[in-house]
């Protein structure tokens, strides 16, 4: 009798300790660490609309969210365009006629674009009004870190020995500085971890500064502290890394 009330007693202890055990992403907010892979399509604003069109933003991050919700972590974005509007920007190797000349006597083909990067910390909170569990919910974030960006030129099949090398510098418009940013949206963590991802509204500004020593098309250097400012809608796909709690238990 003794030795049947004490396995009954044990059975009892494990099935509670079981129960706890089975808190999952489903019924509870977990630790875990959502690995994202977003996109943004952004408009300029500020003194990046004076240069630079439309753009697209590839994001990376990485961040650990809390049982209590709050997360914080790293992120990156690479930024690219098709979009220059830098005026005169090529006027010290064109002609007469409007045209970039290249060493063989020929008109060249040239094409710029926009090149740049922000890298970001990260610090944020899900709250969970709506979702199918506790780690889902109404996403905010604020960011601060360094944006860097600059005129990609390329003239592809034709060599411009004024366009090649060192002398690049002198069109590329270099600019870089701190950063900082926030975020609105919605983040979805699935119960099964298949269908994960994340949509907000970001915006972000950088406080930059021309780097280069002197635009060889205006024969000056800019010395005026840029406010440069990127705004869009961002889609994330997220893979969440966390500890499979235990469903079961087994008595021997």
């Amino acid at each position: 009798m003794a030795y049947r009330g004490a396995t009954l007693l044990l059975t009892l202890v494990l099935t509670a300790t079981g129960a706890a055990a089975q808190q999952s992403v489903r019924d509870s907010s977990i630790v875990l660490v959502p690995v994202t892979v977003s996109y943004s399509y952004q408009v300029p604003g500020g003194m990046l609309a004076t240069r630079f069109g439309h753009n697209s933003n590839l994001g990376l991050s990485a961040v650990v969210k809390l049982r209590s919700n709050y997360l914080f972590g790293v992120e990156g974005g690479f930024l690219f365009g098709n979009k220059v509007v830098e005026p005169g920007l090529l006027n010290g190797v064109i002609n007469s006629a409007g045209q970039v000349i290249d060493q063989e006597g020929q008109p060249a083909t040239v094409f710029t674009y926009q090149r740049g990067y922000t890298v970001m910390a990260v610090a944020g909170k899900i709250i969970p009004v709506v979702g199918p569990n506790p780690n889902s919910g109404l996403l905010l974030k604020v960011m601060g870190g360094y944006m860097r960006h600059k005129i990609r030129i390329e003239t592809q099949n034709n060599k411009v020995p004024q366009l090649e090398g060192d002398y690049l510098e002198g069109y590329d418009r270099l600019a870089a500085g701190p950063a900082f940013g926030f975020a609105l949206g919605y983040q979805h963590i699935g119960n099964r971890r298949f269908i994960n991802f994340h949509v907000a509204f970001e915006m972000t500004v950088g406080l930059t500064t021309p780097l280069r020593a002197m635009n060889f098309d205006t024969g000056a250097r800019e010395t005026d502290r840029r406010t440069d400012v990127l705004t869009g809608l961002r889609f994330g796909w997220t893979v969440p890394i966390y500890r499979r709690k235990a469903d079961r238990f087994y008595l021997h």
